[in-house]
């Protein structure tokens, strides 16, 4: 990786308000599967196309329970990289917002608050019937919370099959516990879109990481961000469909790049707002 330019750190250094835009890509250097790859080992028979829909769910709910609760498993045997620990070690909760595209919780685990999980978590449950909220602490094997650096999770033997494990009952109506994530088909997480759109409208940096733009909502937040003349710098070793949209591109992994790029916030120093459109 070259040097970054100066114009850039300078960038970086003098923003008060900054917000985070993450997808696949910045998990990925962790050793997360993305979504494509999701259906490996155990579960190479299974297409994930096919599993995470309310159709599968409706079908077979033991399968497609499994196969998030063995994703979660697969998660939690891993690591936050370089990238999550150095946007948690320059965020301040009230200064730098994180909005993922990720289900898993490695931007957690390394410290940082996530204002919005676009596509929900696979550390989140609730009632597939009544909505309610079902805590992760009842289920074996998901019950530490995350936080900072939590050891990996014993790895699991994957050359036995697959079983069924039976959801959860929902304490407040009987009906069967379901992930929290978002389905073909579904809804985005109430109010997500709307954190997340807030936080970019009102950043003074936007920071698109290991993401293809090509996923809809998210791929109009940048958008937005460049609409009021606020910088837009876009973290990926390839060029994605966001590419024109941004001011600034780094050709390299979160890993590499955002600990160059991003200082511990007490280097920071404040800067004249910079004047921007409304419109």
């Amino acid at each position: 990786m070259d040097d970054l330019d100066p114009e850039l750190l300078e960038l970086a250094r003098s923003a008060r308000t900054v917000t985070v835009l993450s997808g696949a890509g910045m998990s990925a250097e962790s050793g997360v599967p993305t979504f494509r790859d999701a259906g490996t080992g155990l579960w190479a028979r299974w297409s994930p196309e096919e599993l995470a829909t309310p159709e599968a769910w409706d079908a077979d709910p033991g399968l497609v329970w499994s196969w998030y609760l063995w994703r979660a498993r697969q998660v939690r045997r891993l690591r936050p990289n370089a990238g999550h620990r150095a946007i948690a070690r320059w965020a301040d909760p009230a200064r730098v917002h994180v909005v993922t595209q990720n289900v898993d919780d490695l931007h957690e685990r390394a410290g940082s608050a996530v204002l919005a999980h676009l596509h929900g978590s696979l550390f989140a449950f609730r009632c597939s019937d009544c909505g309610a909220p079902f805590p992760a602490r009842l289920l074996p094997g998901l019950a530490a919370e995350a936080r900072p650096e939590a050891p990996p999770a014993p790895q699991e033997p994957d050359h036995e099959e697959p079983g069924r494990e039976r959801p959860p009952v929902c304490p407040s109506c009987g009906g069967a516990v379901r992930p929290a994530v978002v389905w073909f088909g579904e809804q985005l997480p109430e109010g997500a879109v709307e954190r997340a759109a807030a936080a970019v409208a009102e950043a003074e940096l936007v920071l698109v990481v290991g993401t293809s733009g090509l996923v809809q909502p998210a791929a109009s937040l940048p958008l937005i961000a460049s609409g009021r003349g606020t910088p837009v710098v876009e973290i990926n070793p390839e060029d994605t469909a966001l590419t024109p949209h941004a001011d600034r591109t780094v050709r390299a992994g979160a890993a590499e790049a955002l600990p160059r790029l991003l200082p511990p916030w007490g280097d920071r120093r404040p800067a004249a707002r910079r004047p921007r459109a409304d419109g």
